[in-house]
């Protein structure tokens, strides 16, 4: 399905209904599922489209550019929520924890420590997410599977909000298998959030318990 920002309620409705559809399949309640808005390269003018069509949930990969953006739009819709969904650096942890509402990418012991100390300097104490290296790609962030254990004691140990694990499967693949897992995963350490699923396979993520997912091409198109 592609979209453009021009008419985002059209995208954004097939895809709340695709999202209703998948969960009634699970047993499970739609509102129990944040839909977010993958806005990376995306302006400002096509942003508020989307919020204007009732998106509060918008995702962005970068520092830089989210500092360029979104200061200003939060300062007109304080309801926004705003997911931190790229790989951080662990220098940029400070800037992280001003900007963002969630961080969906926690995979390294220095990262961990440093938004530890970032989250206490600013008494900001943001919801985590744990990125696992489903596939366990060497091109790919995420702690690997192995060292999940040791990294959930140290978040604990620094005041880490985790609420649970996220992953990104590998390309070209069936993506079911690593939903799969990363679910078995997340339920052997308590947790209940997984933020897994983008534009072309949401629906599949939702069966298998996403409680958040990342769409970007779905809503605003192809980037020029």
């Amino acid at each position: 399905m592609q979209a453009t920002a021009k008419n985002p309620s059209r995208p954004i409705t097939e895809i709340r209904a695709q999202m209703a559809s998948a969960a009634k399949v699970a047993k499970r309640r739609e509102g129990d599922v944040t839909l977010i808005a993958v806005s990376k390269t995306r302006s400002i003018e096509e942003i508020e489209l989307l919020i204007a069509a009732g998106q509060r949930a918008f995702g962005e990969n970068r520092i830089q550019e989210a500092a360029s953006k979104w200061p200003e739009l939060k300062a007109r819709y304080p309801d926004i929520t705003l997911h931190l969904i790229g790989q951080l650096q662990s220098n940029k942890a400070q800037e992280a924890v001003e900007i963002f509402d969630v961080i969906h990418t926690v995979d390294r012991p220095s990262l961990v420590s440093a938004l530890g100390k970032a989250m206490r300097d600013q008494a900001r104490h943001l919801p985590c997410f744990i990125q696992v290296n489903i596939g366990a790609e060497e091109q790919k962030g995420g702690c690997a599977i192995s060292a999940l254990p040791e990294l959930l004691e140290l978040a604990k140990k620094e005041g880490l909000a985790i609420k649970g694990l996220m992953c990104l499967p590998p390309a070209h693949v069936e993506p079911a298998p690593f939903f799969a897992l990363l679910a078995e995963l997340a339920a052997r350490h308590g947790f209940t959030g997984l933020s897994m699923g983008m534009s072309g396979d949401f629906a599949t993520a939702i069966m298998l318990g996403a409680t958040h997912i990342r769409v970007g091409t779905a809503l605003f198109g192809e980037r020029d």
